[in-house]
């Protein structure tokens, strides 16, 4: 089962898109804010990280450059999830490593199309 580490600091949207997520059929956890987000997918492993981008003290940003860092976490794909839609953070997203970007609030068909992307195959494993 392909699993994900969900970086959300808003318990409401950590509960609705880590549900949703859980119907589609991935293995979802989760983490509230930056560093904890760090230190999940280093002890997880996941398949995917989503990552909130306003999450106060360490940003999303920081913590995708800290994962993308590391040598155990460099591989795993990062989609960036921010309530902003500019230019500025797209380019941002991929200049820290994200291997991609979506807005909130989340379009699910569009989110797993995303992901689906992103995994070996281009193919969920579920």
């Amino acid at each position: 089962m392909t699993k994900i580490l969900l970086v959300e600091d808003n318990e409401d949207n950590r509960d609705m898109l880590g549900r949703r997520l859980s119907r589609h059929g991935f293995s979802v956890c989760f983490a509230i804010d930056g560093p904890s987000g760090v230190r999940m997918a280093h002890n997880e492993l996941p398949d995917v990280i989503l990552m909130d981008i306003a999450l106060g003290e360490m940003d999303g940003w920081e913590a995708t450059r800290l994962i993308k860092d590391d040598p155990r976490t460099t591989g795993i794909p990062v989609i960036a999830l921010t309530a902003h839609a500019l230019a500025s953070d797209r380019s941002r997203s991929v200049e820290v490593g994200c291997a991609d970007y979506d807005t909130k609030p989340v379009d699910l068909p569009r989110l797993l199309g995303k992901i689906n992307a992103c995994l070996p195959g281009g193919a969920r494993a579920a």
